[in-house]
């Protein structure tokens, strides 16, 4: 990307640094990973309203530039000039929170010291009126004796005096960076003394009695209520998954029905009618219907991500965490896995202790992520009534709700084993930046559910629907022979190896159907329903073939019904997060124990299962 002016943004967590990244680039950015190190970053270019072509740079958040993260020290090594094939930026774009400058301003005064020119971004400066804070911007330029603009990085106009800004800076003639050093602890202690010198001089706090936040925080961090409204939270969120998606997965199903209807219509009976309808639209279709189910989870986390609620969670359990040998910290990568355990792998990084970051590895796929969802919901809408419980509750709702949580029980009784069988940690204090509480903007929430859900339709037009296609393709071939009984597909590539598994998985109460299933979940789990779909409709005739909730209610034991699901609970991680953990921890031995012991306690959680349910029905 060719331009005129290199500059980076540098900010605390939480600071609304990537909102305004996206307001500057719009939709021309380029999302990847810096070479060597699994550490997202983000660029761009824009306009000025001069023409001045301006390359941005969106670093990973950091509270200093003596890094204490794997993400932190990524950020201190681009701003300082010291990272391999990566110019230092023109131009330091500092953005700050104007609701927390006092934590704020230790990085802009490490940011000066580095020699680079430096403009702040006093962010959120409308949210700080509102809450009684008064910042003087003239004299905070004067105090910090570099340029402050103020903006509203969630407003479609509000970052207009930096860009004015950016159309004035005009590049020095020579670099005048400085070679970075690690602060000693006398620096550390003169830039606190200067944070507290310049927030007295530039700001104005309202009284403390007067702070909304500090009046929720005596509620949600109080040891009882506060976990009173986190478990009100959640179970919330797995209620709304059932009972508020039903009537858009409606509308799907009925879409995908009139496809397969006109496909099977306007083609002859044949192999191309067979590929489309039994393949494309049975195994692909059966994935596309839980859409809007994904999305709602994702819109709950993304609202209380954006609110400033996850890190107080995290605090509220660390006490709970630490009795299995981890922290709070833990929390937001493990809650980030219930969408997938690829971010939540990734979002470890700000875990500095390597023991703790480990472990939180390993139990991140037991959290059950989004991909799980289609086969619970299968599942359970076909083997557990629609119907109110205490005439409040959604049955099904409550039944998501006890997997979910039987996921959370699992990760924290393997991270008890963890700390019990490996090396002793000395324990660290949970330190953790409190956001300022703020409504969640719906333009960052339609632009991460739109994000999200193109994501997954790509998923299903590319992985999924190659799958299903290979999978109709090894079911449909050899034909079966002449005067052969049953369906064909018993005496195809797939139904000879659906057998052979069978011997090994019909202890725990699979049959060949599912079993041939679980081999292309390995490549994303949700394959696993459109594999049953075009299995069963080539196994099947007529509306039967449409029907995959109806087929397997028939089909299967209710035996069999819970112990796939108690098998969805531990099981195997797709390949996709096999290979973040291989990059994260820079070894295979690593994700091969991982994949050998979710499949081991995956096993016997269905076989105890299934054998549970066999005896309570009476054998």
């Amino acid at each position: 990307m060719t331009a005129s002016l290199h500059i980076a943004l540098l900010g605390n967590p939480n600071c609304g640094k990537t909102a305004l990244f996206n307001l500057l680039t719009g939709s021309r950015q380029k999302v990847a990973n810096y070479p060597g190190v699994t550490v997202e970053r983000k660029a761009g270019l824009f306009t000025t309203a001069s023409g001045k072509r301006v390359r941005v740079l969106d670093l990973p958040g950091a509270y200093s530039l003596n890094p204490v993260s794997v993400d932190e020290a990524v950020t201190r090594d681009i701003v300082a000039g010291l990272r391999a094939g990566e110019q230092a930026p023109d131009l330091i774009v500092c953005v700050t929170d104007a609701t927390n400058l006092k934590l704020n301003l230790r990085l802009v005064i490490e940011a000066k010291r580095l020699g680079l020119p430096v403009v702040i971004a006093l962010n959120m400066t409308d949210v700080a009126r509102r809450r009684g804070i008064r910042v003087d911007s003239a004299r905070l330029e004067q105090e910090l004796d570099v340029p402050v603009v103020e903006t509203v990085a969630v407003h479609r106009d509000g970052a207009r005096a930096l860009l004015e800004r950016l159309d004035m800076f005009a590049l020095p003639r020579e670099s005048n960076l400085v070679p970075w050093s690690a602060p000693n602890v006398d620096d550390v202690l003169a830039v606190q003394r200067e944070v507290r010198r310049i927030f007295a001089a530039a700001v104005q706090e309202p009284p403390a009695e007067m702070r909304v936040d500090d009046a929720i925080d005596r509620v949600v961090l109080h040891p009882f209520w506060g976990l009173a409204v986190l478990a009100a939270t959640l179970f919330l969120m797995f209620q709304a998954v059932f009972s508020w998606a039903q009537v858009p997965m409606d509308g799907i199903k009925a879409g995908t029905d009139s496809l397969r209807d006109t496909v099977r219509a306007g083609l002859p009976p044949g192999m191309l009618q067979s590929l489309l309808v039994d393949g494309v639209i049975a195994g692909a279709g059966s994935v596309l219907v839980f859409l809007p189910q994904i999305l709602l989870l994702f819109l709950f986390i993304l609202a209380l991500e954006d609110s400033g609620y996850l890190p107080r969670a995290a605090f509220l359990l660390d006490r709970t965490m630490r009795t299995v040998g981890l922290s709070g910290r833990s929390f937001i990568p493990l809650l980030s896995s219930h969408a997938c355990a690829i971010p939540g792998v990734m979002a470890t990084r700000t875990i500095s202790n390597w023991r703790d970051r480990l472990v939180t590895i390993m139990i991140a796929p037991l959290m059950a992520c989004s991909a799980r969802l289609p086969v619970y919901a299968l599942i359970i809408g076909a083997f557990v009534p629609n119907r109110a419980v205490w005439g409040v509750f959604n049955l099904q709702g409550l039944v998501l709700f006890v997997l979910y949580v039987s996921g959370v029980v699992a990760a924290m009784c393997v991270a008890w084993a963890f700390k019990y069988l490996g090396r002793k940690a000395p324990r660290q204090p949970l330190l953790m930046e409190l956001p300022s509480y703020r409504w969640p903007n719906l333009r960052s929430l339609v632009l991460g559910l739109i994000e999200r859900a193109r994501i997954f339709v790509e998923r299903v037009g590319t992985i999924i629907l190659a799958l299903m296609v290979l999978l109709w393709f090894i079911s449909s071939f050899p034909a079966a022979p002449a005067g052969a009984s049953g369906p064909a597909i018993q005496y195809s590539l797939a139904g000879i190896a659906g057998r052979w598994l069978e011997v090994a998985f019909a202890p725990i109460g699979f049959n060949w159907q599912i079993s041939i299933a679980l081999i292309p979940g390995l490549a994303a789990r949700e394959v696993a329903v459109g594999a049953l779909g075009t299995v069963y409709a080539l196994s099947a005739t007529g509306e039967a073939a449409a029907q995959l909730g109806p087929t397997i209610a028939q089909s299967w034991s209710l035996a069999t019904a819970f112990s796939l699901l108690a098998w969805y609970v531990f099981a195997p991680q797709c390949l996709a997060t096999l290979a973040t953990v291989r990059r994260e921890t820079n070894s295979w031995r690593y994700p091969l124990f991982m994949a050998a012991y979710l499949f081991v306690l995956a096993y016997l959680a269905s076989f105890a299962t299934y054998h549970a349910t066999l005896f309570w029905m009476g054998g």
